[in-house]
């Protein structure tokens, strides 16, 4: 039996004796893939080598052979507690950023994940979901709308089947993937893109309209239109990663500001000729957005020196390790 795969396969040469699969789900030590002869389970790949969902592998039967060159790339940056970045999808056309309009909407937070999807080299898309709950769905566009420079904003309504502003990212092969909080209506938005029940939901609480967390895991899911969603569980920290290409395009409206200030290496705190303090005097650039910018550089910033000082300590203890091993080897004439 040969079976269509999900998505658009990349053309390139297999190793000898592997065939092609995509990542359908990852669990621990374990990836569910389809390949065209069927669905397998294999082992997981150790860091760095880590496959993520939506990867395309070279597979034998019971083993991954190699990761695929990816056409973009999701990841999350290292949190506190975790010592390397994380891959949330590979292989995405679309990023759809989900927040509710139950609830007030989270605008710093869209544009530290508007931040994340340019970076991956995929196309953003913000969802304002449950505009049914929304007294004006249109003001609330208007509002976000300098927040997400070079990005489509749209609104729909999963519970009453209203996603046709997503419908032109969700054509045969194309792939997508949801982001937001729990309670986003990221499920709903899946279920109403399949046009029956594929992904668990929660109901929506009367005393604030959010909804509750259902998503556990990452999953591809195709839809009848043969375009492929990977749907997230909500993120509560999402900590940025890569180099500031994501930021620059994030917020190309302070950085076309900042290009034209007087001098190359002004720093937006006061000195003359800046044009960026002189659109917020002038109320055109708020200093919540300018602020959060700053906050964003800050934290890339951080991460670059984290992830130097990391790669330096793996590179000494790899040279520890080779050391130890010269001085137990015994020489023989």
């Amino acid at each position: 039996m040969h079976l269509p795969l999900p998505g658009h396969p990349p053309d390139t040469d297999l190793p000898d004796g592997t065939v092609l699969a995509r990542v359908v789900r990852v669990d621990r030590g374990a990836y569910d893939v389809v390949a065209a002869d069927g669905p397998r389970r294999l082992p997981s790949l150790p860091p760095p080598e880590q496959a993520t969902v939506g990867d395309w592998l070279a597979v034998t039967d019971d083993a991954v052979a190699a990761v695929l060159p990816r056409s973009s790339l999701l990841v999350r940056g290292a949190s506190s507690g975790h010592s390397r970045s994380q891959p949330l999808a590979a292989n995405v056309d679309a990023v759809l950023i989900c927040a509710s309009l139950a609830a007030d909407v989270p605008v710093r937070r869209i544009e530290r994940l508007l931040t994340l999807a340019w970076e991956s080299g995929a196309t953003p898309v913000v969802v304002l979901t449950k505009a049914d709950l929304h007294p004006d769905p249109a003001a609330a566009v208007e509002a976000l709308v300098p927040h997400a420079p070079g990005c489509e904003v749209v609104t729909v309504s999963a519970s009453t089947g209203d996603v046709a502003a997503l419908r032109p990212y969700a054509g045969p092969g194309s792939t997508l993937v949801l982001l937001g909080a729990s309670g986003a209506g990221k499920s709903t938005v899946v279920n109403a893109l399949a046009g029956a029940p594929v992904m668990a939901t929660g109901d929506v609480r009367e005393a604030d309209g959010k909804g509750r967390h259902t998503t556990s895991h990452r999953e591809l899911v195709v839809l009848p239109s043969g375009a492929v969603v990977i749907d997230t569980p909500g993120l509560r920290g999402v900590a940025l990663a890569g180099t500031e290409d994501g930021l620059a395009r994030a917020f190309a409206d302070v950085e076309d500001l900042a290009a034209a200030c007087r001098f190359a290496d002004c720093h937006h705190t006061g000195e003359p000729g800046c044009a960026v303090q002189a659109s917020i005097d002038a109320g055109d650039l708020s200093a919540d957005r300018m602020e959060s910018w700053r906050r964003l550089q800050r934290e890339l910033a951080w991460q670059a020196r984290r992830n130097d000082a990391r790669l330096q300590a793996e590179e000494r203890a790899r040279w520890r390790t080779v050391q130890r091993a010269r001085r137990g080897q015994v020489w023989r004439p």
